[in-house]
């Protein structure tokens, strides 16, 4: 057993810091540092050294309570015992300290390179990448000491269609002003989510649909009046509001879900459409159409719905601005047919102009699966929260100029799966178990759909109701620690709260999303906890650089948008990667989930969601 060593210090910080290591003679609070939790005898002698200035510091590890030892004069002996529990921002009753220190910017940045590599090719569900991919977790979930999620086993079945397409090289266009192509890749992409061997736009209609929106509560129907069944509809991506810059529409500049592609092709198949086309904006979509291009004739992957009810338009996808407007010019309208289109009361119409080409379809019927472990709670087992990251991405693909063509996604999103990882691992050093269960949810396919995080929600390992909250991380910060840290979905729920007060105590502030046209809030994992009532926080990097001119955050930001998001230059690089900002973030939403795992609060969903009237608890 170490014996407690001796130490002078002039001052009382440890009133109101309770971990110090005093420095002999110090006279100022940053004297006073430590390496980890202290204990402390404090003892004033009657006679022989003034109140001030002996102090004793006991290791933690050798005492877990600090006496105070008073020395009256004429008035004895008293003793005081004091639990650390009541030292002020003390974390230890729940392993704080032990857990914070436990995150590691060297194993996050070993598991982004694992995950990452070559050796992964790309990660995409139905290939070997899958396969190394979910060992690698079942195995570090294992290593970490977590419990298998989903009874016995770490991993949830989810049943998949992996459908390849390959169209026809050329689109067929008739107008009244005459016939002419459009070049597949350059000037549109399309597919198909469903398995006919062959599916067609043949001398089909097509339909101006505007932002192909049903929004009641908007009071918005751009098909009311339309006839677009067994029709092909053109409709632009995003929201009225966000063209027209009027802040009455919808919400402004803030993308809601009726702006999201995968909506505007739900609702042209709700609507008996044929097919449909979106009108691409690289402001508006948030993205270049080289994003856009890397679905052509290529494998997608859907949840396998066979004896379901559901409704597919049989061609979607998307064309270039010029090739839009190419064809509006056909049609004898000119390009502001789009701007009226951001007007209240616009009806769509008929373009006068028929489509025609041909994809060829092929469909394997397989399982992905969902990699998920546990800490089972001690005082409400039943109760969950929910840490979620994908760990797909996009396998193999077209190669870049370099002749490189695997998709590494190392920050999309090797680097939040690796963050996963992390929060496990600091769970798994408090002293006291938490009283809610954790659980750390691995979802497969969000690149194609958010395919994995929609199976879960429909099929939850546990119950919806019993969901406290889930946290969400879809790519970690790669560019240094920031002072503030950026959250998804402004005024959402609680949890936003929650981490404000976790994110002042250590000096941060929150942000809010500095592109909100482009949806964020509803492109990644939380969406489906969202949709089924679960309360989800999700978080972005920070862009204020801590020792870092202004704008150089959000410059990191828009690069890797530009140049590497869904390229196969989204790769790990050790020696440029910055992480410590990230184990700041993933630190951060550890302090969330452990307030939620240590009490029996409900956070809420606030005034104005969406998503508030689906929760009933």
């Amino acid at each position: 057993m170490r014996k407690p060593t001796i130490k002078i210090c002039r001052r009382k910080e440890w009133l109101t810091t309770p971990s110090y290591w005093c420095r002999p003679g110090g006279n100022d609070p940053q004297s006073c540092v430590l390496p980890g939790a202290t204990l402390i005898l404090f003892i004033l002698p009657r006679k022989t050294i003034p109140v001030n200035k002996l102090w004793l510091i006991l290791n933690y590890h050798f005492y877990k309570t600090i006496l105070m030892q008073l020395l009256l004069r004429g008035a004895g002996l008293a003793f005081i015992l004091i639990s650390l529990a009541s030292c002020k921002n003390n974390t230890s009753v729940a392993g704080g300290d032990a857990a914070l220190a436990a995150f590691s910017a060297d194993g996050l940045g070993k598991h982004i390179a694992t995950l990452s590599s070559d050796d992964f090719l790309g990660r995409k569900p139905f290939t070997a990448g899958e396969t190394k991919s979910i060992a690698y977790l079942q195995q570090q979930f294992a290593a970490v000491g977590l419990e298998p999620g989903n009874g016995s086993s770490f991993l949830q079945e989810v049943p998949m269609v992996n459908i390849t397409t390959t169209a026809a090289p050329t689109m067929q266009v008739q107008s009244a002003k005459g016939n002419f192509d459009l070049k597949g890749l350059d000037d549109y992409v399309i597919w198909t989510d469903k398995t006919d061997t062959t599916v067609s736009f043949s001398n089909d209609e097509v339909v101006f649909a505007g932002y192909g929106v049903v929004a009641p509560e908007y009071n918005w129907n751009d098909y009311a009046g339309l006839d677009v069944k067994g029709k092909i509809v053109l409709v632009l991506v995003n929201d009225p509001g966000f063209n027209a810059g009027d802040s009455t529409l919808f919400k402004g500049k803030t993308m809601t879900y009726y702006g999201r592609w995968t909506y505007k092709f739900e609702e042209a198949a709700r609507q008996g459409a044929k097919g449909c086309l979106i009108v691409h904006n690289t402001i508006a979509a948030a993205y270049p159409f080289k994003v856009v291009q890397n679905n052509w004739n290529t494998s997608r992957l859907h949840l396998d719905e066979r004896g379901k009810d559901k409704k597919y338009s049989d061609v979607i996808g998307w064309i270039s601005g010029e090739a839009a407007k190419k064809l509006v010019i056909a049609a004898g309208f000119d390009t502001t047919l789009f701007a009226r289109a951001d007007k209240p009361g616009f009806k769509g119409m008929p373009l006068n102009i028929k489509l025609n080409t041909t994809i060829k379809v092929k469909a394997q019927y397989n399982k992905s699966y969902n990699v998920i472990g546990k800490i089972k709670g001690t005082k409400y087992p039943d109760e969950t929260i929910i840490y979620t990251a994908h760990w797909d991405h996009l396998g193999i693909g077209a190669p870049d100029a370099k002749g490189d063509s695997i998709y590494n996604g190392a920050l999309d999103n090797a680097s939040a799966t690796a963050g996963l990882l992390e929060l496990a691992h600091g769970f798994k050093k408090m002293d006291t178990l938490p009283e809610r269960t954790i659980i750390f949810l691995s979802v497969t396919a969000e690149e194609q759909g958010l395919w994995g995080s929609a199976y879960y929600a429909q099929n939850p390992v546990y119950p919806i109701a019993k969901t406290v909250a889930n946290i969400n991380m879809d790519g970690l910060n790669w560019y240094g620690k920031t002072k503030d840290v950026i959250v998804l979905g402004k005024g959402q729920s609680d949890l936003e709260d929650i981490l404000n007060e976790e994110a002042t105590k250590t000096g941060r502030y929150l942000a809010f999303d500095t592109h909100p046209e482009a949806g964020y809030y509803y492109r990644s994992d939380h969406f489906n906890f969202a949709k089924v009532g679960v309360p989800a926080l999700y978080i972005s990097s920070g862009t204020d650089v801590i020792g870092k001119e202004k704008g150089f955050g959000q410059k990191q930001v828009d690069d890797y948008t530009k140049l590497n998001y869904h390229r196969p230059s989204d790769e790990y690089n050790g020696t440029t990667w910055k992480l410590d900002g990230a184990i700041d973030d993933l630190q951060l939403l550890f302090k969330v989930g452990r307030r939620l795992a240590f009490g029996h609060t409900w956070p809420a969903w606030k005034d104005g969601s969406e998503f508030k009237a689906i929760r009933k608890l």
